[in-house]
């Protein structure tokens, strides 16, 4: 904890032509400055600061299976009482849709993440486990025998640069999943959900956010099926629901979040209205009293940099009864200003934290921060822009020893 005090002040106080000497000295915590940096009880979690790591996609584990190298790359952005959230994993062997993504549909799964749990856990930290089914957003070459990806739709993806600016992904053209085949896609997660819990994590995220299966259902400009999941929001909103319902059936409600991104357009899903969205989502919610929403801002319209916007997830977060998790291109002011204002209990950092293994740290003592190398972001190396981003310590070692 951080303590500054200020000068001593020396006052001469006349009352009645007797003097009187006095100082004051003034004692205060960056802490008790920033509310980011306050305590939070999440459900039953007690959480020591605000900061949470967001779920980032690194590409490091071959083969579907998590690898020992994510032991360090996890333990070193824990600290005790943080939150953290996995890069998105696979509920099944349909659901990739990048190269060296984990999964957790099989034992092998569940084994390899049980060590990178153990070391969250030795420091006190929070582990979270993103699941997902990236729906259209693949390519055959990622589907069991080759198939054609499943969707909620048959239209296509065109071509895109990824998110690190470099490289173009091509989509094989999904297949509009059947209304019989719904049901054996919520069980996935259903069981991604036990299996995650049989790792040790404290708890599931569904991916229901950036242009991903779940969405592609909820988003009327993705949907477009005339069957009981499409056409009206709720029938739009009917799968996702189904899937929450599945999981805290299997985990329990304390257990679970979800994220979401109605304003976001990713991988071509958009919405007509997407506070109308946000906000239906956020009261059926509610009655499944699910831990946490997790939200994307409306300014993150694609991948990149924050945009001008006029839409607020302030009405979404006055909605919803659970913690409220906001993210989308903040710096540590943002976040002290989005706790300070009520408008999130916890701000999710991805980038920031990619680079800054002891970002609440440094957020706490306002102290610089490393850059992110966006090009090393999706390489497959296991310490390349993955683990060798330097501590403060480090730093100051270096900086002491020259």
């Amino acid at each position: 904890m951080a303590h500054v005090t200020l000068n001593a002040q020396k006052w001469n106080l006349s009352i009645n032509k007797r003097q009187f000497h006095f100082k004051v000295e003034i004692e205060f915590t960056q802490e008790m400055a920033s509310p980011l940096l306050t305590p939070y009880k999440m459900g039953k979690f007690n959480l020591s600061h605000r900061v949470v790591l967001a779920p980032l996609t690194r590409q490091r584990s071959y083969d579907n299976v998590p690898q020992p190298h994510a032991i360090l790359y996890y333990s070193q952005r824990t600290s005790n009482g943080g939150l953290l959230i996995t890069e998105a994993t696979g509920v099944s062997d349909t659901a990739q849709g990048y190269p060296q993504t984990p999964g957790i549909w099989t034992k092998d799964h569940v084994q390899a993440w049980k060590p990178i749990v153990d070391a969250v856990h030795a420091k006190g930290g929070v582990f979270f486990c993103q699941i997902w089914h990236v729906g259209r957003v693949s390519d055959s070459v990622y589907q069991p025998n080759g198939q054609a990806p499943i969707s909620s739709t048959d239209k296509p993806l065109t071509p895109q640069i990824r998110s690190n600016g470099i490289d173009q992904v091509q989509f094989t053209p999904p297949r509009r999943l059947r209304t019989d085949e719904i049901p054996h896609i919520v069980n996935d997660f259903r069981l991604a959900a036990r299996n995650a819990i049989e790792a040790g994590f404290d708890g599931v995220e569904i991916h229901g956010a950036h242009g991903y299966l779940l969405e592609q259902f909820m988003k009327d400009k993705v949907n477009d099926r005339t069957d009981e999941y499409g056409g009206s929001l709720e029938n739009r909103c009917r799968f996702a629901l189904e899937v929450v319902e599945a999981v805290v059936n299997e985990i329990g409600a304390d257990r679970v979040g979800i994220r979401l991104s109605p304003f976001a357009e990713y991988s071509e899903s958009g919405d007509s209205n997407p506070k109308e969205l946000g906000l239906y989502m956020m009261n059926a919610l509610n009655k499944y009293g699910i831990l946490y929403c997790h939200m994307v801002e409306p300014r993150m319209k694609t991948v990149g940099e924050k945009t001008e916007c006029p839409h607020s997830l302030v009405p979404m977060r006055k909605a919803f009864n659970g913690t409220f998790i906001a993210a989308g291109g903040y710096d540590r002011q943002d976040g002290i200003n989005a706790v300070a204002e009520n408008r999130a209990d916890l701000v999710a950092y991805g980038r920031w934290f990619l680079a800054n293994p002891d970002l609440p740290k440094r957020f706490a003592l306002n102290a610089p921060l490393n850059k992110y190398h966006r090009e090393t972001f999706y390489t497959s190396d296991p310490v390349l822009g993955y683990t060798d981003y330097p501590f403060l310590d480090d730093e100051e070692s270096n900086a002491v020893a020259s």
